[in-house]
């Protein structure tokens, strides 16, 4: 799949456009775990049973799952800042439903629309790849990459903290606000990326994914309450797999698919989904034991006595240990490749898992397993991007980078589902009230070490690279879209503007030179690289003057007034250092 640009000049991003997309990540994050605190007093809360009362969680994945791949093309395609706010605006409307409603059925239609901000993660990926300098791009996808985690982790003793002392709405109060904020920093500051993919949005194959997903994680989800064996579930299942496949055979006939399944069935890709739904599952699997443990009382002779905040604040640690991992991972994956730091992470997550087994006796001990647990989670989830961008065409790296945080998505809710269900058989019953046993969290933890050791099988399948070869791969984002582009402009497929070679006095071709384009007042309106042959090509935005640039290593700049009519393309070789060469 090919890609264009704008045709507008690029704004270079901002120190700041990194901290702001990553900030817009964690405040999408948030609205995963908003609710954790009160899971237990929704029915109470919403007058409802506790069946109806999990759709308001189920409802937020389930659109989440649905919008991210959806977001992630329509970005490709439109633009990924534009889709982006579009994401946070939606989810702001959605948080107000929320807050306003003490009813089932609003509410849900409230927490669906919050849930499909979970786009914004693969569109600032993206924005990520296609702007940032190769120094700054692997620890900035890195902490964007791990911000899913971030918000999941830092929600929890702050919504619980509110839901202690004030009413349940002001949480979604709350998330209107951080999503406000966050769409006004993104207005600010993220310029838009003036990279496109071509083609049109594949609205059958849109429609067929979402039902396929659909099928498939409302059974994952609701199965417990079901039973995993009832003709709902299993018809559920079974319609889920009917429907992908005509959608996976819909998809390979279409030019320009939601979902290139080619690409996505490409060894690295592939193995990548597949060790990200595990990575998914051991993240959740923390998440779901640590809080019931802490807060169970200490009259059960396991349970920790701690308050709801006390047990947010134990586990906050992993949301941070997440964050600070970004730095480290740059200088790991720069050294050793992202495939070398999934490993690491991996064994890392493996290591606190095995270690949680026996800490659980001190509300320091579970503090001790989020940080190794978040280490570990904050690594491999750093990894998943730049193994994924490293794989796919630039103009596919917003809906690549979507389908696996999809993947993340789906592991998430397979370790709710599991757990949930393992939890509940070995509850024991005190009154009509289940509780759950400390076997019971012990197996959970060995559900998670097995999920890593899976991924880390997969992840030693993943292709070998030299340090040198992924850097490349995965930092030279802005360098890569730009020869891309000229070979577009040199095929025809952009409109005309300058092209050439740029040649050595003596004749010889200059590889990688950078070729800028100056308008007549000043400003930046194109760049590219040259390549292997010394060929190099500019889109003009508009007929009139310019001015080319060109410099190159080991050799002197070279500037050169020409105009163009716009009718055209102008051949115009460029020689290092010295005149211009007639073409």
């Amino acid at each position: 799949m090919s890609h264009t640009t704008t045709g507008e000049p690029a704004r270079r991003a901002s120190g700041a456009t990194v901290p702001v997309l990553a900030f817009a990540g964690i405040v999408v994050a948030v609205m995963q775990t908003l609710l954790v605190p009160v899971i237990k007093d929704l029915p109470r809360l919403l007058d409802t049973s506790p069946s109806n009362a999990t759709w308001v969680l189920t409802s937020t994945l389930l659109s989440g799952a649905v919008a991210t791949p959806i977001m992630g093309r329509l970005g490709d395609l439109f633009g990924k800042r534009r889709m982006l706010i579009a994401s946070l605006a939606v989810m702001v409307v959605g948080a107000l439903v929320s807050a306003v409603t003490d009813a089932l059925l609003p509410m849900i239609v409230g927490r669906t629309l919050q849930g499909f901000a979970m786009g914004a993660i693969p569109l600032g990926i993206g924005l990520m790849r296609d702007m940032l300098p190769r120094e700054r791009l692997g620890s900035a996808m890195a902490l964007m990459s791990s911000s899913i985690g971030v918000g999941g982790g830092l929600a929890l003793p702050a919504a619980a903290l509110v839901a202690q002392h004030a009413d349940w709405h002001v949480l979604f109060y709350g998330a209107a606000g951080l999503g406000v904020l966050a769409i006004a920093l993104t207005l600010l500051v993220v310029p838009e990326s003036p990279l496109r993919a071509k083609g049109s949005f594949d609205l059958p194959g849109a429609l067929g994914l979402s039902a396929g997903l659909v099928l498939f994680l409302l059974p994952i989800t609701k199965g417990s309450d079901w039973g995993w064996s009832s003709p709902t579930t299993l018809g559920l299942f079974a319609a889920a797999a009917v429907v992908l496949l005509l959608w996976g055979l819909m998809e390979l006939r279409v030019a320009a698919p939601l979902v290139d399944l080619r690409t996505t069935a490409r060894r690295e890709v592939l193995l990548t989904n597949l060790a990200s739904i595990m990575v998914g599952v051991s993240f959740y699997v923390i998440s779901l034991v640590l809080p019931q443990l802490l807060q169970l009382p200490s009259q059960t002779g396991y349970g920790l006595g701690q308050s709801m905040v006390v047990a947010g604040l134990c586990v906050a640690p992993l949301g941070l240990t997440m964050m600070f991992t970004a730095p480290v991972y740059a200088r790991l994956s720069a050294r050793y490749g992202p495939r070398t730091t999934l490993i690491v992470g991996l064994l890392i997550i493996a290591v606190g898992y095995a270690g949680g087994l026996g800490l659980m006796n001190a509300a320091w001990q579970t503090v001790v397993t989020s940080v190794l647990i978040g280490a570990g989670i904050g690594l491999a989830y750093s990894s998943l991007p730049a193994l994924i961008i490293g794989a796919v065409p630039a103009s596919e790296t917003g809906a690549a980078n979507g389908l696996n945080t999809l993947m993340r998505s789906i592991g998430t809710s397979v370790s709710s589902a599991v757990i949930g269900m393992v939890l509940a058989n070995t509850a024991n019953d005190v009154g009509g009230v289940a509780v759950p046993t400390m076997h019971g969290f012990r197996v959970s933890f060995l559900i998670a070490t097995g999920a890593v050791a899976i991924g880390l099988a997969l992840a030693f399948f993943l292709p070998r690279r030299t340090p040198a070869t992924t850097t490349q791969l995965r930092a030279s984002s802005e360098e890569d879209a730009n020869l891309a582009r000229a070979e577009q402009a040199l095929a025809g497929e952009e409109p005309t503007g300058f092209r050439g070679r740029v040649l050595t006095a003596d004749g010889t071709p200059v590889a990688r030179a950078k070729v800028t384009l100056i308008d007549r007042h000043g400003r930046q309106a194109g760049a590219t690289l040259s390549g292997a042959d010394g060929a190099y090509a500019l889109a003009v935005p508009a007929a009139g003057p310019y001015v080319l640039a060109a410099r190159a290593p080991g050799h002197g700049p070279l500037a050169h007034a020409a105009t163009h009519t716009g009718d055209r393309p102008v051949d115009l070789d460029l020689s290092l250092p010295g005149e211009t060469v007639p073409a």
